[in-house]
């Protein structure tokens, strides 16, 4: 593990681990290689840690629309849970790849994918603790119309079953998009 990927694990172990409600998953989210892992190819969080730090940003706004709008959860735990995890499947998803010239770029790895990533995601968190149905909801449809164009349905289904849903989204879009914006100015 690099330095760097060290230091994330450590914040999560602080900050996180605890509040997540799963003593010991800092260490299998490490073998995942979910500190290290970038969140995209070309996009938000295209580098090494990435995807733990696009979770953090997701797990802030979550915490920041629960609180301003006094969302309610089926468990206190959710959403640091989906918020950290949302993108879970993303920790094997990309190869780190480097040109003849040492640039670094990333490539999809050739593992077997599963449809969808939220389906992916809601997998391995499962493996890890038990997830709640409203988690499972929240993190299976965090894409929302950017997911498969065939489940637009479903994920207007899945709002009326759960609303979180759509938050969830939301908080997804703010750190991917939103964010970005204002780190830049």
């Amino acid at each position: 593990m690099t330095e760097a990927a060290s230091e994330r694990y450590k914040s999560f172990m602080r900050v996180y681990e605890q509040q997540i409600g799963c003593p010991g998953c800092g260490n299998t989210l490490m073998k995942l290689g979910f500190f290290e892992a970038p969140a995209s190819k070309k996009f938000q969080g295209a580098y090494p840690g990435g995807l733990f730090d696009h979770s953090v940003l997701v797990t802030e706004h979550l915490l920041y629309l629960t609180e301003k709008l006094n969302l309610h959860w089926n468990s206190p735990y959710s959403p640091i849970r989906i918020g950290m995890l949302h993108d879970l499947c993303k920790a094997d998803e990309y190869v780190l790849m480097r040109d003849e010239d040492g640039n670094v770029y990333f490539e999809n790895n050739q593992k077997t994918p599963l449809k969808g990533h939220g389906d992916k995601s809601v997998i391995l968190a499962s493996q890890i603790m038990d997830l709640t149905e409203e988690e499972e909801l929240c993190i299976r449809y965090h894409m929302g119309a950017f997911g498969d164009k065939k489940e637009q349905n479903l994920f207007t289904d899945a709002i009326h079953l759960c609303p979180n849903v759509l938050f969830v989204h939301t908080a997804d879009m703010m750190a991917a998009h939103i964010t970005k914006q204002y780190q830049e100015r």
